[in-house]
């Protein structure tokens, strides 16, 4: 049986245990957010200073990391107020950030749909690529003007009309860095279009699993993984709660310089208001990245969003998708394959995604482990907020982020067959430990 990850109340429990526990990083780690009481008159949120070794001679340098103080509870904050009443169509489309666009020029800014226009498609709808008038929004001549996704649905009915509507409703409303931007609709009969900025780099899920796409090294990953987080810590932020609802690798697109922004609001899902603790509803997701208990009850809350963000960090971890029938049957399953492992600093590399060649800091990929291994704990009670998830991947501190790797692809795989033969358990663990750090054992040495 995989053992259960035990449950942290407050986000100084898990620093102190992961730091004591998982990681033996001295005391970087606990800094990163400390213990109220030992907090002597800092305000609720703000700057902490606290100190960083660098170098062998002992030095140490301080450096200020923006990060939320933690209170005594480490929940977030209660919403309070008037329930607000839905918007209805009319307000939905009215936004003054969108454009209302004519079918006519979306279908000539992408030569009429053509197939050589097609982007991608969906589970609601096709993509296409376009090309408009940065001025007016109407169609442009290839190459010239605004590159744009033109998202065109299939005609589904109530259905497909309530989750385009969800879109427009939230990215019309919602501005942020890491959110796609909507540009504009179309509503003409049957036909329902969206059209959103122009996503050069296409989806994290094609460069993650596309065999013929380039390898993403560690610190495009853990940048990516950072610009997620900011955008659900800032829909868990805003006034009211959004719910993203399906946070998954092939919502997240990537901008030239591969900063992440999320995308398809279809299922986003306003938070619990006053005293409720979460909103009731019919279980929509995509099968792996779904949290156990929305499974099981309909009960949706922010922490699902947590669990899925845990699921897509894992996935960038491994290089693997979370439910992949073509595995052997003990590890179709992302998180029951990997879970067992990420218990283990010693035995992290065995899991790691091996396109990485082992170029990737020890320390780091240890760190995002451990969170991710309580993003994905099956009690909801036992994961952390989205700001806390975000605390800890912003303050990596840059050595591990770009530090010394676990060695190179010879030594791991030489590491993984030592750890699997008839050694002594001494033995094989003393010799991991030794290729993991990037030196060579008594063995190798000889």
């Amino acid at each position: 049986m995989v053992p259960v990850p035990q449950i942290w109340r407050t986000k100084s429990q898990f620093c102190l245990h992961f730091d004591q526990k998982f990681l033996g990083m001295g005391n970087w780690f606990t800094c990163c957010v400390q213990r109220r009481e030992k907090v002597a008159g800092v305000p609720k949120s703000g700057i902490l200073t606290f100190a960083n070794s660098v170098g062998t001679s002992g030095a140490t340098e301080h450096a200020s990391h923006p990060l939320p103080v933690p209170g005594k509870n480490s929940t977030r904050k209660k919403r309070t107020g008037i329930v607000p009443s839905p918007r209805s169509e009319s307000e939905i489309l009215s936004s003054p950030y969108l454009r209302a666009l004519l079918l006519s020029e979306l279908a000539k800014a992408t030569n009429n749909f053509h197939r050589d226009c097609l982007l991608g498609e969906g589970g609601f709808g096709y993509v296409y690529k376009g090309w408009l008038c940065e001025e007016t929004l109407t169609a442009s001549r290839p190459g010239s003007g605004l590159g744009v996704a033109v998202k065109k649905l299939k005609p589904r009915g109530l259905q497909g009309h309530k989750e385009w509507l969800s879109e427009v409703n939230y990215l019309g409303q919602l501005r942020h860095p890491n959110l796609v931007k909507l540009i504009g609709f179309c509503l003409e009969g049957e036909n329902r279009l969206l059209v959103y900025e122009f996503m050069p780099r296409g989806s994290l899920e094609n460069h993650l699993f596309r065999k013929s796409a380039s390898v993403l090294p560690w610190a495009t990953r853990i940048k990516v993984a950072i610009g997620a987080a900011r955008g659900l810590s800032f829909l868990h932020d805003a006034e009211p709660q959004v719910i993203y609802r399906d946070f998954k690798a092939s919502n997240i697109l990537l901008d030239p310089d591969f900063n992440a922004k999320l995308s398809d609001f279809g299922l986003a899902k306003s938070g619990p208001t006053g005293d409720h603790s979460h909103v009731s509803t019919q279980v929509m997701g995509t099968q792996g990245y779904t949290a156990p208990e929305y499974l099981t009850t309909g009960k949706l809350t922010a922490k699902c969003d947590v669990y899925s963000f845990g699921v897509v960090l894992l996935e960038l971890l491994t290089g693997r998708r979370v439910m992949d029938k073509k595995k052997t049957r003990a590890e179709q399953n992302l998180i029951e394959w990997a879970t067992p492992y990420l218990h283990d600093k010693k035995k992290l590399f065995r899991i790691m995604d091996t396109k990485l060649e082992g170029q990737y800091p020890r320390k780091a990929a240890t760190i995002a482990a451990t969170l991710a291994l309580h993003c994905v704990n099956p009690e909801a009670r036992g994961r952390p907020d989205m700001s806390f998830v975000l605390s800890v991947l912003e303050q990596l501190p840059s050595k591990y982020t770009s530090g010394r790797p676990f060695g190179d692809r010879r030594k791991v795989s030489k590491s993984r067959h030592k750890s699997e033969s008839s050694l002594p358990g001494s033995v094989r663990t003393k010799h991991a430990s030794c290729v993991s750090e990037g030196t060579k054992s008594p063995r190798e040495r000889s």
